[in-house]
């Protein structure tokens, strides 16, 4: 299937569809792999460059950003082969073989994304022809080789999901909850809103931690605080 390119740059392959159990998909994950910022490695395969720079991307229109800054940066090259893996579960992927061989450029670029684990991120590389043919083997290993050097020159990062929690006390309770919160771990208070009828606070938790904020919530005002679902969020690890 292919789908429809932005302005100046090639239309995607669609890559494997997201595994499913009894025919359901599967729950989203708590905690993925990204990279920590970009990194960019290169390989000469019988004079032909190979320069595979990966970074981070949160969207699809990240991942194709990127992929135009790389392009318009290095037009003096002939290919710029693409590949992305996106969201939490890695269900978005595409990948391009840019005037390569159907097959012999994006499709292992994506293989060696997958096969990394990570998601959010995109991989470009670009190749510089020197003279030689390399054949359908020789251009699959180059382009693979050369986005698995430069994942070996990334930073890995990983997130976790933390819920969204709103919390509801009166004026004499707020402050007393708020400190409380705060002291939890993998609880974090965002904004504090001072309401006439009292204070709100917007926290995020991670799943294990929604309990234990109820219950400080409850034990803290006697049972007369409220909390509610918030608006979920990722967050980069603790190392």
């Amino acid at each position: 299937m292919q789908w429809g390119a932005l302005p100046g740059l090639p239309a995607y392959s669609e890559g494997p569809a997201r595994p499913t159990r009894e025919g359901k998909p599967l729950s989203p994950p708590l905690r993925y792999l990204t990279l920590a910022s970009p990194a960019t490695a290169e390989l000469e395969v019988k004079r032909s460059r190979f320069v595979c720079d990966v970074a981070p991307a949160s969207s699809e229109e990240a991942a194709r950003a990127f992929v135009e800054q790389v392009r318009s940066s290095t037009r003096d090259a002939r290919h710029h082969c693409t590949a992305f893996v996106l969201g939490p579960d890695g269900a978005t992927q595409r990948s391009n073989d840019d005037g390569e061989p159907s097959g012999t450029a994006g499709a292992p670029m994506l293989v060696v994304l997958r096969g990394s684990g990570l998601t959010d991120v995109v991989a470009v590389v670009t190749r510089w022809f020197g003279g030689t043919l390399l054949g359908t083997g020789g251009l699959i290993r180059a382009y693979g080789d050369a986005v698995s050097r430069a994942l070996h020159e990334a930073t890995v990062l990983a997130r976790e999901l933390r819920e969204g929690v709103v919390v509801d006390v009166d004026h004499a309770s707020g402050p007393r909850v708020e400190h409380a919160l705060r002291g939890l771990a993998h609880v974090e208070v965002g904004n504090v809103d001072y309401l006439p009828q009292g204070m709100r606070l917007s926290v995020t938790a991670a799943p294990e931690a929604v309990a234990e904020v109820a219950r400080t919530v409850a034990t803290l005002t006697s049972g007369a605080g409220r909390i509610g679902p918030g608006q979920p969020s990722w967050v980069d690890a603790t190392p």
